[in-house]
């Protein structure tokens, strides 16, 4: 009887290796045809150009998944990474670049959305700045305009996040554009996290969820806020695990100023610092590091005008608000809330009954580990936008990153178990 040519290992990793290109085609083409249909049809001029450019670069990674899966051979152009690459730059920094240079053109504040070089959270954020400068808030007195509000008065972040349009408040430019600040805020938070974690290496699937997904990259183009605000969430997971609670405490105060809707998120982490920190002090100096913090950057605006605070963070989100948010993709929470006030009471309370239900889980299962941690985060944020009243199908792009940050994170977590290698004793035993 003849052996098999190749070691059995070798087989089986040939065979998971074809099973995860072929997954790698689907989700390619898959992102392509999202892409070609929002640069044939979406209403938004951003979303059209980051469209034709992400479909091209969708499409070259659907090719370039094919090719692999039909040929052998070695180099690194055979690496799955390149596709991602492709769609990091064709996909993702090439639309911006046109955007932010199209901005120049004058074309924020109209009525037609297909004139928008720039979604309108880019712009109230920059006014959010002026304003802070100018008024000590970052708010419009929406009770004290001299005509009847629109959606597009509301800044419906906390007042930490008026630090992104502050560059172009300031200095004014293209360059200054609040996407490229949230673009860099993105980078450099995941950079520190993956260095606090020890340059894990991630999983080409965590890059899929993380990256290629058309949610992370449509918001690089066109928007961006999100984005910076999950960077700060892996950042604070990273902090947590690695035993840095303070600054974990500091950085959880920022979410929570930039973007109340994150709070599901910081609660799973603050779960996870309480209950693998068992050390008094140290849970002292976390509570005071979130407390402190946070009431440093709202209070001063609280003070200088609470009504406008409450009416933009607080009323507005929550569908309470002088006008209604517009946003209206249909999920659980929204159709249930579109059946006049009833449906919108009892949206509000399923909303209640599932952060009930989350942090019961909490108590009973907390988070032990970082991966843990981000995986529960993910969850607790995806329960959540599917049962807010207003939300938007964009805002999927929380558990969709979260949950490839969980798989990195566990990449870590198996490295950091793993035994030292025997050379690795003998140096150590040298020493």
């Amino acid at each position: 009887m003849k052996c098999c040519p190749f070691p059995i290992g070798t087989v089986f990793a040939v065979g998971d290796r074809r099973k995860a290109l072929g997954w790698d085609v689907a989700i390619y083409a898959a992102c392509a045809v999202f892409a070609i249909v929002t640069a044939l049809w979406s209403e938004f001029y951003g979303y059209r150009i980051w469209g034709n450019f992400a479909s091209v670069a969708y499409a070259l990674g659907a090719v370039h998944a094919v090719w692999l899966l039909t040929t052998s051979g070695t180099g690194w152009l055979r690496s799955r990474w390149i596709p991602v690459g492709l769609v990091g730059g064709a996909g993702m920094v090439a639309p911006l670049i046109v955007l932010v240079f199209r901005r120049l053109t004058g074309s924020d504040w109209v009525i037609k959305p297909f004139q928008w070089a720039a979604q309108p959270e880019v712009w109230v954020i920059e006014r959010s700045a002026s304003l802070l400068f100018d008024t000590g808030t970052p708010y419009v007195d929406i009770a004290g305009l001299p005509r009847p509000p629109e959606v597009n008065d509301y800044t419906p972040y906390g007042p930490a996040m008026a630090v992104f349009g502050m560059p172009r408040a300031l200095l004014g430019g293209a360059i200054t554009d609040a996407r490229i600040m949230f673009a860099l805020t993105a980078i450099a938070t995941v950079l520190v996290s993956l260095k606090l974690l020890g340059w894990p290496k991630a999983p080409v699937r965590a890059a899929h969820l993380a990256v290629v997904s058309p949610l992370t990259a449509l918001t690089f183009a066109v928007a961006g806020p999100d984005l910076a605000i999950i960077g700060l969430i892996i950042l604070a997971g990273a902090l947590a695990t690695r035993g840095r609670i303070v600054w974990c405490g500091i950085v959880l105060a920022l979410v929570v100023s930039m973007k109340l809707s994150a709070l599901p998120a910081v609660v799973v982490i603050v779960f996870h610092v309480v209950t693998t920190r068992a050390g008094r002090a140290s849970l002292l100096r976390f509570g005071t590091a979130v407390i402190g913090v946070t009431a440093l950057l709202n209070i001063p605006v609280l003070i200088v005008h609470p009504g406008a605070f409450v009416e933009h963070v607080i009323k507005f989100p929550s569908g309470t608000g002088m006008i209604t948010s517009p946003a209206a993709s249909p999920l659980p929470g929204h159709l249930i809330s579109s059946a006049g006030q009833v449906g919108h009471a009892v949206a509000l309370v399923l909303l209640g009954l599932t952060a009930l239900a989350l942090t019961v889980w909490l108590f009973v299962r907390p988070p032990a580990t970082g991966s843990d941690t981000m995986l529960k985060a993910a969850i607790g944020l995806g329960a959540a936008i599917l049962m807010v009243p207003a939300s938007r199908y964009g805002y999927l792009v929380y558990p969709l990153v979260l949950w490839g940050a969980a798989m990195t994170f566990a990449v870590a977590e198996r490295a950091a178990s793993r035994p030292a290698e025997p050379h690795d004793l003998s140096l150590s035993q040298a020493r």
